[in-house]
């Protein structure tokens, strides 16, 4: 087996990758802190244990069915154009130190990250590759608790990033005036919305 710091630098290699999942992990900490985007990549780092147990019993298979595809990319569409645009929408309400409802909106964070990183197909197809062809690399080789070894090296270097990218928004969101915060929602908003039509686009080619 490699060295264990392989795969933790695997895990940050691809939790740093940046696209609709953490373009909305840094959005939710920039309009409610640390705590919120934490919460959100906790509930995206469920979805990547899921896809993680789901490669290694083998269940990735069915991805390949056409309609189980089309169902993600919709459903992925729709959850970032409603993210994105309910964001614009809410801007008045962007406050620097709001703290009403907090629990409320904690747990809505966790399921917004759960429901977002496992409707969208880009976390499945990259666990299928990244993760599938670890499983079939070390076939015949490793243990089984080699196979833990390696999951858990992965998953803590995605942590890691999480970490990071829920520090750095909760850190600008304490350096930016209301309007510049504003802003940066306003850009954050219509990446989201982009990468919606993007999800749409290939729900589109998929179905006709």
């Amino acid at each position: 087996m490699n060295s264990i710091f392989t795969y933790i630098f695997l895990g940050i290699t691809m939790a740093a990758t940046f696209g609709p999942v953490k373009n909305v992990l840094l959005n939710t900490g920039l309009k409610n802190g640390f705590f919120h985007a934490w919460f959100f990549s906790l509930g995206a780092l469920t979805t990547d244990i899921v896809y993680m147990f789901v490669v290694y019993f083998g269940v990735g298979k069915f991805i390949d069915s056409l309609l189980l595809q089309t169902i993600l990319w919709s459903f992925g569409c729709f959850v970032l154009l409603y993210t994105g645009i309910e964001s614009l929408l809410t801007l008045h309400k962007i406050e620097m130190n709001s703290k009403t409802g907090k629990i409320v909106r904690l747990r809505h964070s966790l399921l917004a990250g759960l429901l977002m990183s496992l409707l969208n197909p880009i976390t499945i197809l990259f666990w299928l590759g990244i993760y599938g062809s670890i499983l079939a690399k070390t076939a015949g080789i490793a243990t089984g608790l080699d196979i833990i070894l390696i999951s858990g090296a992965i998953l803590l270097g995605i942590i890691f990033v999480d970490f990071l990218y829920s520090s750095l928004s909760s850190i600008a969101r304490k350096l930016l005036s209301i309007n510049l915060l504003k802003t940066v929602t306003v850009i954050s908003s219509i990446f989201m919305i982009g990468f919606g039509i993007y999800f749409g686009k290939h729900a589109f080619q998929l179905l006709f």
